[in-house]
């Protein structure tokens, strides 16, 4: 079997995509389930929900797009309807660091996936719903695109919550969200 040489481009997407669990974890430590469910208005999402999207894009969305990429001959892929899935889902309920540990998990088993892929199968293309032909290495592109706007919403959030906190007593310790690492 022939080793075929990756880009330095495609082995740098696939660290951030690897990374973007611990990114999560860094921007939510500390955070107390009240920030994590403040919301500067009701257009915006929480942390909590940004959390719980981004669980169930990887889970309903990315793992099934990358299956089927891999699976079918040029399938048709659904998009991912994030807003009805909010709304069915009850984010404020949901349990933050078992959120948290779901994405890594299901992003893990997802990066170890396209690094194994070879040149031929990272070009197995399918039609996305409202987006038009992709490949499995333009799904990884869009995955990065939206993990970037995500990170990007929740270090803004995070500032927010911070600048409203009132000042503590030095040596306060502040308890939050941990990433358990496997």
């Amino acid at each position: 079997m022939a080793i075929e040489k990756r880009s330095p481009d495609h082995a740098a997407l696939l660290d951030f995509l690897q990374d973007t669990p611990n990114r999560l974890a860094w921007l939510t430590d500390g955070l107390s389930l009240a920030e994590l469910c403040l919301k500067q208005s009701e257009a915006e999402f929480s942390a909590l929900e940004i959390l719980c999207h981004l669980r169930d894009l990887e889970l309903q969305g990315y793992t099934l797009r990358i299956r089927r990429l891999l699976d079918e001959q040029e399938p048709a892929l659904v998009d991912f309807d994030g807003a009805r899935v909010a709304a069915e889902g009850n984010y404020h309920n949901q349990q933050p660091s078992l959120t948290l540990q779901t994405v890594q998990t299901a992003r893990r088993d997802n990066v170890l996936t396209l690094r194994s892929l070879t040149e031929e199968q990272l070009a197995r293309e399918g039609t996305l719903e409202g987006v038009g032909r992709i490949t499995l290495r333009g799904l990884a592109v869009m995955m990065r695109e939206h993990d970037e706007g995500h990170i990007e919403e929740l270090r803004v959030l995070r500032q927010r919550i911070e600048r409203q906190r009132p000042v503590t007593e030095p040596g306060a310790v502040a308890t939050g969200l941990t990433l358990n690492e496997e």
